[in-house]
């Protein structure tokens, strides 16, 4: 099978993430929360997705 180029590139980041917070998955969890409270961008919950499922009677 071909190398996805794309793949290389996500999981290079993937590593050079993992290597700053020495493969803690803790402290890489923490980082990407903290990123994502101050990204600016709007986040979705899952929870509210799950609400609506339930009022629109999907299971």
């Amino acid at each position: 099978m071909r190398d996805d180029p794309i793949v290389a590139e996500v999981r290079a980041i993937r590593d050079k993430i993992a290597a700053k917070f020495h493969n803690d998955i803790h402290a890489i969890c923490e980082d990407a929360r903290k990123r994502e409270r101050t990204s600016g961008h709007k986040l979705v919950s899952p929870r509210r997705r799950h609400r609506a499922k339930k009022l629109l009677g999907v299971k």
